[in-house]
């Protein structure tokens, strides 16, 4: 049967073939989605075909294993396991936050049926109306002191089908950061091997020991202004509505926090940048203090080095060139975050084997 008669079929059982049906633009995913209008009614339809994407961790699996499986696996992502979106988004739901209610699903095919949570990306609202743009980060950066505040099981379970929340360990980070080397640094000529490899691995090691000051939270891993929506007519943190969560990790508490305030596709204006940090340590319950800002460089560090690597690699390998414009940015955010104390290190190296970096 192909994909479209699957699609089909899979809708008639739910009760939706009769939907009028249009393409959402597609993201970094391999995954592609539809908005589903009917008699008044609207759900989003995820389609996400298990052979496209390389496989996730499997149970037990060393880091050894890890690696000899491929990226997903060594950087913990979800890869080609719906579970993992419709289990993280069952326990998000039952603790009151906006995830996608769950409509109907067949996680064999990889297909799901989600509550389409509107028009209202963060980002579309605040350049509508760009001086809601403190009270609608104000009201993301509480949701995300809320989720951190509560507990999750590592264990998941969403009708009959389970998933393992894990930990973002020190292999996932090292993976995610290695992508500068592999498609940033490459893209300028640089084939970072040997020694200086092993100099890198070493520099970034010790830093991700200062992830261990706090303890860690469930970190959604995506979070951003074209991944949330503003839900006026919910309650206090559920007004915030979340998607793309489902390479969610246990850890550290700055995690999503980065990905908020230095989003590689809209400017936050910096003047928040600093308030809204110290406003998450306060409703998180952490102390906003010198180990705080040290963990949120190098967090920062660690994943503005991913988007670099991760934007080339969209470009080269994807044939997504548009996301090379996003680049600047993320750069500009890399080269704050190499300004701390902590990561100096670390800009000397890269001064050394990538100064296009630093430029």
């Amino acid at each position: 049967m192909s994909r479209t008669s699957e699609i089909e079929s899979f809708l008639k059982t739910a009760g939706w073939h009769e939907a009028k049906r249009v393409a959402v633009p597609g993201d970094a995913s391999t995954r592609r989605y539809e908005r589903l209008t009917l008699k008044g009614q609207k759900a989003v339809l995820m389609d996400a075909p298990k052979g496209d994407e390389a496989p996730g961790e499997a149970e037990g699996a060393s880091v050894e294993d890890r690696r000899a499986l491929g990226y997903n696996a060594l950087a913990r992502l979800a890869g080609p396991n719906p579970e993992a979106f419709a289990c993280i988004a069952n326990e998000l739901s039952k603790r009151g936050f906006s995830a996608p209610k769950i409509i109907a699903a067949d996680m064999d095919k990889g297909f799901m049926l989600l509550e389409d949570l509107g028009d209202d990306l963060y980002a579309a609202v605040i350049a509508k109306e760009p001086d809601r743009e403190r009270d609608l980060y104000e009201a993301a950066i509480d949701t995300l002191a809320a989720i951190y505040r509560s507990s999750f099981p590592s264990e998941m379970e969403f009708q009959g089908h389970g998933w393992r929340l894990r930990s973002y360990d020190a292999a996932a980070l090292q993976a995610e950061a290695d992508l500068f080397l592999d498609w940033y640094a490459k893209d300028f000529g640089h084939d970072i091997q040997g020694q200086a490899r092993q100099d890198w691995h070493d520099i970034w090691a010790e830093l991700f020991e200062c992830l261990e000051a706090h303890p860690s939270g469930l970190a959604l891993r995506d979070f951003h202004a074209e991944n949330i929506f503003w839900l006026p007519n919910r309650q206090a943190v559920s007004q915030v509505g979340l998607i793309d969560f489902q390479d969610g990790l246990f850890a550290h508490p700055s995690y999503d926090l980065v990905s908020l305030i230095e989003d590689a596709r809209r400017d936050v204006l910096p003047e928040l940048a600093a308030p809204l940090v110290e406003r998450f340590c306060e409703k998180a319950g952490l102390k906003y203090d010198a180990n705080f800002k040290i963990a949120y460089a190098v967090m920062g560090a660690q994943r503005n080095a991913k988007i670099l690597g991760i934007f080339v690699r969209l470009s080269e390998r994807d044939g997504k060139p548009h996301y090379r414009d996003l680049i600047p940015r993320v750069k500009a955010h890399f080269q704050g975050n190499l300004e701390d104390p902590k990561c100096v290190d670390l800009k000397k190296w890269i001064a050394a084997h990538v100064p296009e970096a630093l430029a």
